[in-house]
C-alpha cells in the first residue's frame, strides 16, 4: 500500500517511465532508451494512419524528434506519445 496526494492505494508504487534516448531509424522507427536503462525499438508506421500523427509521414519531419522533460515530441511540442505507451508497445534491444 502507498498513499499519494492523500489518497491510499493497493500494491506498489510504480516508478514513472520517461525516455532519456531517442535516435529515428529508417522507416519510422525510433530507437528508444528509457530511465530502467532498457533499449527498444518502436515502429511507428501503424500509427502514421491516425490523424494526430499523420504530419510524421513525411521522414523529415519524423527525424526532427526529441525529449522534452522525458517525453517523445516533434513540431515543437506539438505532437507527442507517452513514454509508457512506447515501452509498451516497443521490442526490446541491446544495449548499444
Amino acid at each position: 500500500m502507498y498513499v499519494l496526494d492523500g489518497i491510499a492505494y493497493a500494491g506498489k508504487l510504480k516508478p514513472g517511465i520517461k525516455v532519456c534516448g531517442v535516435r529515428p531509424l529508417v522507416g519510422h522507427k525510433l530507437w528508444l532508451r528509457f530511465t530502467t536503462g532498457e533499449a527498444k525499438v518502436f515502429d511507428f508506421t501503424p500509427l502514421l494512419k491516425e490523424p494526430g500523427f499523420a504530419p510524421l509521414a513525411n521522414e523529415h519531419t519524423f527525424a526532427g524528434v526529441y525529449i522534452d522533460y522525458g517525453v517523445t515530441v516533434w513540431n515543437d511540442g506539438d505532437i507527442d506519445i507517452a513514454p509508457e505507451y512506447l515501452y509498451e508497445h516497443a521490442v526490446t534491444k541491446g544495449s548499444s
